[in-house]
């Protein structure tokens, strides 16, 4: 069945937020965070997986990459239900699912065990991200909602990334599963809170008719899978990188924290001026800061280098995900497309661990892995800037 009218109101004893305000938009960022959080502590857990259970750097960055690939599965079924059937329901399934894997991670020691899990996780988790995707395309401004989620997940990956690689050598890799298991918790609290999110019916027809624009929608896509893989593939690293340049872990977790923070000033500006000056020039601004902050991390044996470099590039990595997210929304407003732009992002974000881990794996160093986001981050640019264009001219021709 597919929720078509916001005027029979939902029979329930909670209180609804209203589908639009800013209390609604952070709910909907917790729930599509709760599906993707440990993206956002990779590099603890990574680096947890190393120190705590004391496999190699190959064997944790494969299983941080099966676990974003389970996710990218996850959130290719969500494409084909989103619009069929209520959210509500598939939500709390998904994260019920997402409480008992990582409760049941917990006592697996085995790398390969471990692995597998972990990729099952990754096919609830991305199914949830895919729905509230596809919640957020039905709201009236959907890259400032995605800005919303950018700025939970990185202020609270702050605390992630500063606190849980000093817990891991007391209380083992539990705590990073624990941590997991309680922001699923907390989201599933929420979700009585949440409106309806009706399909709009004009929308679906539109899209039925195929009034989609193929090649603007497919070089965002790409430029999400590209942007998403370079930027990946140094953080799921990032603490290793620090660690191998000569820095000290307590002074890594809280430049990492502290970056984190600063970051949120990214997904802040998409919350602030949306696409009040379109998105061509926002996305070249971004993008060339990625580019200077990327290749600040050549200097990461000075330890102002590294902070930087971590800020720089975690402020545009919100910002610039934020819109890029936003773009699909504007190929859809039924949220298909949305939750297949989740779709790409997260074959993007398993990716990039993948490649970090067989490049360093061959003895080619954190330089070469540093080249490597460089390149991608250089190709993504050039991508992303000509469907930015694209939708800008279309809205100063409609308006």
């Amino acid at each position: 069945m597919v929720e078509t009218s916001d005027h029979a109101a939902e029979r329930s004893i909670f209180p609804k937020a209203s589908p639009d305000s800013l209390i609604a938009a952070i709910m909907l960022a917790f729930l599509a965070t709760a599906g993707l959080f440990y993206v956002n502590i990779m590099a603890a857990i990574v680096d947890g997986l190393v120190s705590g259970m004391g496999v190699s750097e190959s064997a944790a960055g494969n299983i941080g990459s099966a676990n974003i690939y389970g996710a990218a599965l996850g959130a290719l079924f969500a494409v084909t239900v989103v619009k069929r059937f209520p959210w509500r329901p598939m939500a709390l399934a998904a994260l019920f699912g997402l409480i008992a894997l990582d409760l049941g991670s917990i006592p697996v020691t085995s790398a390969d065990a471990l692995l597998g899990m972990r990729l099952v996780h990754g096919l609830f988790g991305g199914f949830l991200v895919g729905v509230a995707f596809s919640i957020i395309a039905r709201t009236k401004s959907p890259d400032r909602t995605f800005g919303t989620l950018l700025f939970v997940q990185f202020g609270l990956g702050g605390l992630g990334v500063m606190f849980l690689p000093r817990l891991v050598p007391i209380y083992g890799t539990q705590a990073l599963f624990l941590s997991l298991a309680a922001f699923s918790l907390a989201t599933l609290l929420m979700v009585p809170f949440l409106h309806r999110y009706p399909v709009d019916r004009h929308t679906r027809t539109m899209i039925s008719q195929g009034r989609v624009k193929t090649f603007p929608l497919s070089m965002t896509l790409l430029a999400i899978f590209i942007f998403q893989a370079a930027n990946m593939a140094l953080l799921a690293f990032i603490i290793r990188l620090g660690l191998n340049y000569g820095l000290d872990r307590n002074y890594v977790s809280m430049a990492l924290g502290l970056a984190t923070w600063v970051a949120l000033l990214g997904p802040l500006v998409v919350m602030v001026i949306g696409i009040r000056f379109g998105r061509f020039w926002p996305l070249l601004f971004g993008m060339a800061l990625t580019l200077g902050g990327t290749g600040f991390f050549h200097l990461s044996g000075q330890a102002w280098a590294y902070l930087f470099a971590n800020c720089a590039t975690g402020i545009t990595w919100g910002m610039v995900i934020a819109y890029l997210l936003g773009m699909t929304a504007e190929f859809d407003k039924a949220g298909r497309l949305s939750a297949f732009g989740g779709f790409i992002s997260k074959l993007g974000l398993a990716t990039g661990p993948l490649i970090a881990g067989r490049i360093l794996d061959a003895g080619f160093g954190f330089a070469s892995l540093i080249n490597f986001a460089l390149i991608g981050l250089g190709l993504s640019t050039i991508v992303m800037l000509l469907p930015a264009l694209n939708l800008d001219r279309t809205a100063k021709s409609q308006s």
